[in-house]
């Protein structure tokens, strides 16, 4: 092992599985934030390819501040239509010129921009539905420096932290799983689910409440009749995917503000509520784990959009959850696994500044026991962590 400073302790609280109360959301892959999530990262892992591509690495880019602003919508049964489209706005740093050789960077970033709302949201007309800009300017200069040389560990580009934490509780497992399912091989045979699907659990003691704002497409939906059919489809499913993941007593709650009397129910004419008064951020909805779990402590960093190579921002929070889900997978006696990795600015970033694991242990292991075993895994993925930067360049890490 190395002289990394690594920490291994116990932690002064319950198990969140143990806890009375928690609190777990997911947001959809069609939800506003979500999207512009999607867009952020995909545009990123584009400039990041077309680099490595033309030079043999990647240069300097963060295309984190994406934002969208809603449109305005007419949603009718049988097929309604948009009145004012989405508009969305790719924001960032980009490097535009390398050894005096100019890059396309904006052109790459409207064009991976649009192949992936063409991919996750079908029903939208990309041009004419959701307007697509883009304003990528240079990166300091500064910060393009630490980069470092080819060959060589990067220097961490900011003094900040990521968070991670392992294994999933019940509750977590089923926010999760409902939200990809309905999105996935529900939607398959449900056209009427549009991607825009909010998952919110609750769990009191052994009861868990699941809450779904699923919003459905009006060309699929003839009238009130099917809305509700719809929506009942919806909980029945959830209902028997939850029951794969506890044993405990769930609730599920589909659309819960609809007013059938009035006519006051989620139906969209694209599958998301982006259409109508419903804006979107970068870094606003789920974690690099694709959830938001405040009965846990969670990195405000947005992470889809940084840059893979040196933004601690993306790289700590994807290798925080990575190192997480690895020792609990090959140390038994973990109930409860939290890691935390300090970064200092210009330092390498296989060497935090700290990098500390809280457990919770199963009834006769102490912390002690497997204390070595975790400061072993722990290290050997800080010195791996450059495999982060080349999955998330190649899409093979979740971002959100």
């Amino acid at each position: 092992m190395t002289d990394r400073n690594i920490r291994v302790e116990p932690t002064n609280r319950l198990a969140v599985e143990d806890q009375e109360v928690e609190i777990v959301e997911r947001k959809g892959i069609g939800h506003p934030d979500s999207i512009c999530d999607g867009v952020a990262e995909s545009v990123a892992r584009a400039l990041a390819q077309e680099y490595l591509e033309r030079f043999g690495k990647p240069l300097h880019y963060n295309t984190d501040e994406t934002q969208l602003v809603a449109g305005t919508a007419a949603p009718a049964f049988g097929g309604g239509e948009v009145l004012e489209p989405i508009y969305l706005l790719i924001v960032g740093r980009a490097t535009k010129e390398y050894e005096g050789e100019r890059i396309p960077a904006e052109t790459i970033a409207l064009e991976a921009a649009r192949e992936y709302l063409n991919e996750t949201l079908p029903r939208l007309d990309v041009g004419k539905d959701v307007v697509v800009d883009v304003k990528l300017g240079e990166g300091s200069g500064d910060l393009r420096d630490v980069f470092g040389e080819e060959g060589t560990v990067p220097m961490a580009n900011d003094t900040s932290f990521g968070v991670g934490h392992a294994p999933l509780t019940e509750t977590e497992e089923i926010v999760f799983r409902t939200e990809r399912s309905l999105n996935t091989e529900y939607a398959a045979d449900n056209p009427e689910v549009g991607p825009d699907v909010k998952v919110m659990g609750k769990r009191e003691d052994d009861h868990i409440d699941v809450t779904v704002a699923a919003a459905m497409v009006d060309e699929h939906v003839a009238g009130m009749d099917e809305y509700r059919a719809a929506v009942e489809g919806v909980r029945e499913y959830v209902s028997d995917l939850a029951r794969e993941y506890t044993d405990r007593a769930v609730s599920v709650d589909v659309n819960t503000a609809d007013d059938h009397e009035d006519g006051a129910i989620y139906l969209t004419t694209t599958g998301t509520s982006a259409e109508q008064g419903d804006d979107g951020s970068v870094g606003r909805g789920n974690r690099a784990n694709g959830l938001i779990t405040p009965n846990r402590p969670m990195s405000m960093e947005a992470t889809s959009g940084k840059n893979a190579v040196n933004h601690i921002g993306k790289i700590y929070n994807l290798l925080s959850t990575d190192i997480a889900e690895t020792v609990v997978d090959e140390v038994d006696g973990i109930r409860d696994l939290q890691i935390r990795l300090l970064s200092q600015i210009g330092r390498p970033i296989d060497e935090p500044h700290v990098a500390d694991a809280h457990l919770v242990t199963e009834d006769g292991v102490s912390v002690a026991d497997i204390e070595g075993d975790v400061t072993r895994i722990v290290d050997r993925e800080l010195a791996d962590v450059t495999s982060v930067t080349e999955r998330a360049i190649h899409g093979e890490i979740r971002t959100f």
